[in-house]
């Protein structure tokens, strides 16, 4: 039932007193009016953020159904491994590469004849080899040594000069030089035979 003038003055109230009611009745109606509107604009905005907040979750249950069914964590997986395998792999390659490189300066250091250095390095086991920091083969005294017991017969001996089968060395045995040696009398018969018996002085 609305509050009336007429109605408060049929309570014996003076129009001073009618009036100060209405005007605070006002007041207060007023604000209830603009409260509820308020309310009412908050009820809209949740009703919405609700009905997005739905939206979303149906997406992200979407979303995961079809991670479940694809396997994306499961592919994602294996394109990352086999991106670091490959990774590693050059990575490998390139440190072995460099290995070859500082192998073949020592092959060609030890006088190991070019010709044979390629061949050499396609059948070398070069995964114990290990580089310095400067870039070097460690163990290089090793090395070194290797190649000359395991290549010998690739090793360039251009320069070296050998015995002198007509006057041999002189040794323990044959102190004058090996003039009286068993091979210094096999070189003379073998003279003798080609050009006949050497007169003497």
């Amino acid at each position: 039932m609305a509050l009336t003038r007429s109605m408060l003055r049929g309570m014996g109230l003076t129009d001073e007193q009618v009036g100060a009611i209405i005007e605070e009745h006002t007041t207060v109606t007023t604000a209830l009016k603009d409260q509820i509107a308020e309310y009412k604009e908050q009820a809209n905005q949740y009703k919405e953020q609700a009905s997005e907040l739905t939206k979303v979750q149906a997406e992200l249950d979407n979303l995961k159904k079809d991670i479940e069914d694809n396997d994306w964590k499961g592919k994602y997986d294996k394109e990352h491994g086999d991106f670091e395998r490959y990774k590693n792999d050059v990575e490998s390659k390139e440190h072995t590469a460099k290995i070859k490189d500082a192998y073949k300066k020592l092959l060609a250091e030890c006088k190991v004849g070019e010709k044979h250095i390629d061949s050499i390095i396609r059948v070398t086991d070069f995964t114990d080899m290990k580089l310095t920091d400067d870039g070097k083969l460690d163990n290089v005294d090793d090395l070194k040594e290797k190649i000359s017991s395991d290549w010998s017969g690739f090793i360039s001996t251009a320069g070296t000069k050998g015995a002198d089968v007509d006057n041999p060395p002189g040794d323990v045995n044959n102190p004058d030089g090996g003039k009286s040696g068993r091979a210094a009398q096999l070189a003379a018969k073998y003279r003798e035979n080609l050009y006949g018996k050497v007169k003497e002085a």
